[in-house]
């Protein structure tokens, strides 16, 4: 950013949704609810596959990593939105801004690209199980997940510095929720080309190519699974990636509602579409997971019956 920059715009107002006083305490208890069920949820679905030995295989593992960057994403701007629904007063520094975008943009990016590491998993376990433990060795998870996070996060700085090296001319009220990357770029006052540009080149390789290797993986998925003799064989080898499946239905479907609908009659559905899309569909992933994921039930209910923490005690004093 350049330094006429810095020293004009030294903190952002977050309209949110103002002038809508009853409806942002609405949203505040909805959020907080929503938001403690997501930290919880995902904190329990990373605490039972550490503590649950039959967990330990590669899609638990991550299902682990989605858990921790639903959290992680969810944390990097809910709380400072909470404070500011009781709040008239919705400030939040150039610093504390830059940061919200890249760590929204970053997680966003790596959520995309894990999901189609999950679906290759439940490719390779379905189709092609005699080459599972070769394939998805722990040596193998552990680069996937890195390149996951690398290249979500390298994509976010790229975005960031692009944004934070446009002028500003002094304009510094966002109309959002948080530091949203369209938002900011709708107060830039010089030429956002490059931007745009950048934004759909990165979009069809960290959003689209995604996507299409998670469906090209389930078609050769359901092409296994009709290939399967037995009613009962189908259904277990289905019941292996549907709750992989329902969390990417959900994901991507939000994603092209938010950006690919009809221009709206009012920017305020825009922020409440972009608020379902950060609150409510990462606490979504353990409920789904939960109820439909035998493994996962079990393993919560040898949690609640205490089983796993003495088992988990035992064999470490042995």
């Amino acid at each position: 950013m350049g330094g006429s920059n810095q020293t004009a715009v030294t903190e952002y107002v977050l309209l949110g949704l103002c002038g809508h006083r009853n409806l942002e305490m609405v949203l505040f208890v909805l959020c907080l609810g929503i938001y403690s069920v997501n930290v919880l949820g995902n904190a329990l679905l990373i605490g039972l596959n550490v503590l649950d030995s039959r967990l330990h295989s590669p899609m638990y593992f991550f299902l682990s990593n989605l858990s921790f960057m639903d959290i992680c994403g969810t944390s990097s701007f809910v709380p400072l939105m909470l404070v500011h629904f009781l709040k008239a007063q919705r400030t939040i520094s150039f610093p504390g801004c830059a940061l919200q975008l890249y760590l929204t943009l970053a997680l966003g990016s790596t959520e995309c690209l894990l999901l189609a590491v999950m679906a290759y998993d439940r490719y390779v376990a379905i189709c092609q199980p005699l080459r599972y433990p070769e394939l998805m060795s722990g040596q193998m998870c552990m680069q996937m997940a890195f390149l996951s996070w690398g290249t979500g996060f390298a994509n976010s700085l790229l975005h960031s510095i692009l944004t934070w090296s446009l002028h500003f001319c002094g304009h510094n009220v966002i109309n959002h929720f948080f530091c949203e990357i369209l938002a900011l770029l709708k107060l830039a006052c010089g030429d956002i080309s490059l931007n745009v540009l950048l934004g759909m080149v990165t979009t069809a390789i960290v959003s689209l190519a995604p996507f299409l290797l998670i469906c090209l993986s389930y078609i050769f998925i359901l092409a296994a699974i009709l290939r399967v003799p037995s009613a009962a064989g189908r259904q277990k080898a289905f019941s292996t990636c549907s709750a992989h499946l329902t969390v990417v239905m959900i994901f991507y479907g939000t994603i092209s509602f938010m950006y690919f609908k009809p221009e709206a009659k009012g920017p305020d559905l825009d922020k409440i579409i972009a608020l379902f899309y950060g609150v409510v569909t990462p606490s979504l992933n353990p409920i789904i997971y939960s109820l439909r994921n035998a493994e996962v039930k079990a393993a919560a209910r040898a949690l609640l019956r205490g089983d796993l923490l003495s088992r988990k005690t035992f064999l470490t004093l042995r």
